[in-house]
């Protein structure tokens, strides 16, 4: 039980082609060697990071979310990646987590882009979203709440696993890659980075470079450049031991967010 699989997928997405990216997924998925548990798409993965939500926004009813339940259904495992969600008269960079019985958990972007005009189109979200399967406590977050760190903070022992489903370009690929090992060393847990390849609609190339650390901030896997699909096997024992031998997150400051 203390084992989880973690499949990652760095595509290059389509732009806007939300019927093209879902087939290239189905692919990916259905080559995945051995056992399927987890598996992550990036950001906005039917689209790519579109300030176009009047045109691409989809309810939880949808064509990409039925997509995901049949697909979750299908392959008898979790599948989580953000996309963009109307609701109540507010589009959403929504982060879905769909389990294979068609329940599903949500993550409402909290850190909306502004550099790139994202705080124009979207709203964001309040709370926090950490899933559960196996044993495991798996904190969900997406792209720029990287860059923050206190929403990340893993106070009185709340999580093991944290993800982060991204659209990060090259041009700042060595934020990326920092900020992933630092908050994995701060929060002792294991961190998984899920990003894309390729050249989007605004002709941004993004490098990929998804990445897995432990708990120390050792490196575990890393790609870079390609389109990938790479499954790890994680050990809930190696958080355990970490957390154990060094007993950082006891001595950390307690707060409460105000805004």
């Amino acid at each position: 039980m203390s084992q989880l699989h973690i499949s990652i997928i760095q595509p290059d997405i389509a732009w806007e082609d939300k019927a093209a990216n879902l087939q290239q997924y189905e692919d990916y998925i259905n080559h995945i060697e051995g056992k399927k548990e987890v598996v992550i798409l990036p950001e906005m993965f039917s689209t790519g990071f579109s300030m176009a939500p009047e045109r691409l926004a989809e309810t939880m009813k949808g064509t990409t979310v039925q997509w995901m339940k049949d697909t979750a259904k299908k392959h008898r495992c979790i599948l989580t990646g953000s996309l963009i969600i109307e609701e109540n008269g507010h589009y959403y960079n929504r982060l879905i987590w769909m389990q294979p019985d068609g329940n599903f958990g949500t993550y409402d972007k909290r850190h909306l882009f502004a550099y790139a005009g994202e705080h124009d189109h979207y709203s964001r979200g309040e709370k926090r979203l950490i899933a559960q399967v196996k044993g495991w406590r798996i904190c969900l977050q997406v792209c720029y709440d990287l860059r923050f760190p206190v929403w990340a903070r893993n106070l009185g022992d709340e999580y093991d696993l944290l993800v982060y489903v991204a659209n990060w370009p090259e041009r700042r690929n060595l934020a990326w890659k920092t900020l992933l090992q630092a908050r994995s060393i701060e929060n002792q847990s294991f961190v998984v980075g899920v990003n894309r390849v390729g050249t989007d609609g605004n002709g941004i190339y993004h490098s990929g470079d998804s990445s897995v650390f432990g708990p120390l901030g050792e490196a575990v896997w890393q790609q870079a450049h390609e389109a990938a699909v790479h499954t790890v096997v994680l050990d809930k024992a190696i958080v355990e031991q970490a957390r154990a031998q060094f007993p950082f997150l006891n001595d950390a400051d307690k707060f409460i967010l105000l805004d």
